[in-house]
């Protein structure tokens, strides 16, 4: 079956962001009244720690679909302790589940309108967004909201207020749909988890019911330590979960913590995702077949992209490539994580890829390449009016850091982010809480990036650029 996801940018959700506190259940956070985080909430930090919803998903307009070749239906894995957990740790949660008070129309609709008012983006250029938002307020606790359904009405017509398109209300069956997202290809969401020493575990957020991996014994709450053989410590859980892709059919062995005692168990897998390169290459011989260039193309930005790409330019550095060609033209996003991980791939270390900022201090951060490129060759990108979100990700970043040239249209200008709140009845909002800013400081949301060269150049141009580039750079 085809699981459908976010069809923005997904919002962020990068691996810096702090996870969402441990849910009650695979999909359903564990909300505490007066006590809440919003920053905490945020699905977006779920799947990946990653992205943030494990994902920021990216596509501007389209939605980014996983395909399952299994025929049974999707459901999630209902919470059930194994007898290896430790009970003093599980008791309080399971005390809690009993006493959480009953959910109301009016609590579901001031709890969407708590979450806009910590959270939400304003990007338009209205400055009177904190008056008329306080104002809808007033509106809800004079209005009588006695069903479900004019609760989703009503937090409906209250974000479609703010002028955002991206800002938007998923029913409880679209979020479950959103919550059940697997980019493992085994069927299960990691996410990142502090223990009270400071590291980061990685922990089993959901089960597909019947998937590849709960069929093989993995269960909610299992922490993993290897992915065939290699120990993920230090990993994100975007890393971790493209590690288990593979091509259909094939196995990978996960070593898993069963609950928080133990015991470790390795456990075999048989991967049943359809999993689709994004990537193409090929050789191209220029000036008369005296130079090389290696070009390749990514369609979208999902959890195979880096790891193909690597593939890809290695091959073709081996067969003697000495420029290259980046083509994002029609690449309307995909996982954001996967193209800022693109983008560190030609990028020196302590170089910039983006900024992110937002109204929530937690979503205010500079993203920077942490290794040496694996490419020093010049590189044309080519783009397109639509070229978007993740993709001007790494368009910005190689152009800013001087390591490429723009050649094509001026690129689509999705620079926005989004986070997926849950609401305590199982519905869900997408909220824009920030913006990706280039290394140079410049918005990208409804701005785009302007390209170097109208038309393609030639290499000697295209170094000369570079060159001069790398000259302002240093000053």
């Amino acid at each position: 079956m085809r699981v459908l996801l976010l069809s923005n940018t997904t919002t962020l959700s990068l691996s810096s962001l702090p996870p969402p506190r441990t849910p009650k259940s695979p999909i359903r956070s564990n909300f505490r009244r007066n006590s809440i985080n919003w920053a905490e909430k945020a699905l977006i930090g779920a799947l990946g720690g990653a992205l943030s919803f494990g994902l920021l998903v990216s596509s501007p307009s389209s939605s980014i679909a996983i395909e399952f070749s299994s025929s049974s239906s999707v459901q999630v894995q209902p919470f059930s302790q194994p007898p290896e957990f430790c009970s003093e740790d599980e008791g309080d949660e399971t005390a809690e589940l009993g006493s959480e008070p009953a959910v109301t129309s009016e609590g579901i609709v001031e709890e969407a309108w708590e979450i806009v008012n910590d959270s939400f983006l304003n990007t338009s250029r209205s400055r009177s967004f904190p008056e008329t938002w306080q104002r809808k307020r007033e509106d809800i606790r004079s209005s009588s909201i006695k069903t479900r359904s004019k609760a989703h009405d009503t937090i409906k017509r209250m974000l479609a207020s703010l002028g955002d398109p991206y800002t938007r209300f998923l029913s409880p069956e679209e979020f479950s749909k959103m919550a059940r997202y697997d980019m493992s290809g085994i069927g299960i969401n990691l996410r990142e988890v502090p223990d009270d020493n400071g590291d980061v575990k990685l922990k089993v957020l959901g089960l597909v019911l019947d998937g590849p991996a709960h069929s093989a014994g993995v269960r909610q709450g299992d922490e993993v330590l290897a992915v065939n053989g290699l120990d993920v410590k230090g990993k994100s859980a975007f890393e971790v979960s493209s590690m288990m892709q593979g091509p259909n059919e094939t196995f990978v062995t996960i070593k898993v913590k069963h609950g928080n005692c133990g015991p470790i168990q390795s456990i075999e897998v048989q991967r049943q995702l359809v999993a689709r390169t994004p990537v193409s290459y090929r050789l191209e011989q220029i000036e008369n077949g005296t130079r090389s260039v290696g070009y390749t193309r990514i369609k979208e930005f999902n959890a195979l992209a880096r790891k193909d790409l690597v593939t890809a330019m290695k091959r073709l550095q081996d067969m003697g490539a000495s420029y290259f060609i980046l083509d994002l033209r029609d690449n309307r996003g995909g996982l954001v994580q996967a193209g800022i991980e693109i983008a560190k791939l030609f990028l020196n270390e302590g170089e910039t890829v983006i900024y992110t900022d937002g109204k929530d201090p937690e979503y205010q951060q500079s993203i920077v390449a942490d290794t040496a490129p694996l490419v020093t060759a010049p590189v044309i990108v080519l783009v397109n009016n639509s070229t978007a979100s993740a993709s001007e990700i790494v368009a910005s970043a190689l152009h800013d850091n001087c390591r490429g040239v723009l050649v094509g249209e001026r690129t689509f200008g999705k620079g926005l982010i989004q986070s997926v709140f849950e609401l305590r009845d199982g519905s869900g909002v997408v909220v824009t809480v920030g913006k990706y800013v280039t290394p140079k400081h410049k918005d990208i949301n409804g701005n785009g990036i302007e390209p170097d060269y109208r038309n393609f150049p030639a290499w000697s141009d295209v170094t000369q650029h570079l060159s001069r580039c790398n000259m302002l750079q240093r000053g």
